[in-house]
């Protein structure tokens, strides 16, 4: 969601080297944005300030002479190293505490306003709107084995049936509609997802792969339906058609941008509710998301 605000970055400095700086779980993604050089990969821990190692951080940033600094999150703690690193220019939005740290600050947009939009905002002056239409995410494919190397040939189709979030982000029919489908079924997700895919027929990859791995089996697949999660972002910056199905979250602040996904979203009259689990109980943001509907989608896109 962060991509847009690269290529409009890449097209006002034309030449320019843009390096990204990320914790190991979202590197392997960064590394595959045409428009990123480097990635500098640093394993800071969620929710701890860890000084000395955002001063030792801002140090290796200050020998490399950078001119600008765009800090996306809002949090305090993320703009210590480009201060300390002393660059030029470090823009962001006020978020937490950060006067001082940053030296061009914009203000938030209209609350829940799409992510891509949010952050695309930071390429222009504070207050000018970014002009639209936004370009597109996408990903470089790498050419290698994957696919052989978990026995996997032919059509395939991906199953994302996990999201970290919470239950209230999980549509609750995988199970169902991997067994009405004609091709054979790839499931895919983390380790904490093991659970959400027990009992679903197919070949079972959760938690088996790496990121850069699990990119590779999207490429390559002929359909993916997931989940508002990682992973539906990655099939969309592939260019993988998509059915991206949404109970809690919302795909007007999440939206995975791509021509080829295919957003199903009932729009209940509480959702979105943006909670981890259905405070209502009834859950019928997603249990009232029919197979047949998500199977109607699959086939408008086949």
């Amino acid at each position: 969601m962060a991509q847009p605000l690269l290529a409009r970055l890449h097209a006002k400095y034309p030449g320019s080297r843009i390096d990204m700086v990320a914790p190991p779980w979202v590197a392997p993604v960064a590394r595959r944005m045409p428009e990123v050089s480097e990635v500098i990969e640093v394993d800071l821990r969620h929710g701890e300030l860890q000084l000395g190692e955002r001063w030792r951080l801002g140090r290796r940033l200050k020998e490399r002479g950078y001119d600008q600094a765009y800090v996306l999150p809002n949090t305090m703690k993320s703009a210590l190293a480009p201060s300390f690193a002393g660059i030029p220019l470090r823009a962001g939005y006020l978020g937490e505490s950060r006067l001082g740290l940053l030296n061009r600050i914009h203000k938030a947009g209209p609350p829940r306003e799409p992510m891509p939009l949010h952050y695309a905002r930071l390429a222009e002056p504070p207050g000018v709107k970014p002009e639209l239409p936004l370009p597109s995410a996408r990903l470089q494919e790498k050419k290698n084995a994957t696919a052989a190397r978990f026995g996997i040939s032919g059509t395939y189709t991906v199953l994302c049936p996990g999201a970290e979030y919470g239950p209230a982000k999980r549509w609750p029919h995988f199970r169902a509609l991997a067994a009405r489908l004609a091709t054979q079924v790839v499931l895919l997700g983390s380790p904490g997802d093991l659970k959400d895919g027990k009992d679903i027929p197919g070949t079972n990859l959760i938690g088996k792969t790496s990121l850069d791995q699990a990119m590779d089996l999207i490429a390559g697949a002929a359909m993916v339906v997931s989940n508002d999660s990682g992973l539906m972002h990655v099939a969309a910056a592939a260019g993988r058609p998509l059915v991206a199905l949404f109970g809690s979250s919302s795909p007007e602040h999440t939206p995975p941008g791509s021509v080829a996904a295919r957003v199903l979203w009932l729009k209940v009259e509480c959702s979105p509710c943006f909670e981890r689990v259905c405070p209502l109980g009834h859950f019928k943001c997603m249990n009232d998301l029919s197979l047949e509907r998500v199977l109607e989608e699959i086939k408008s896109l086949s």
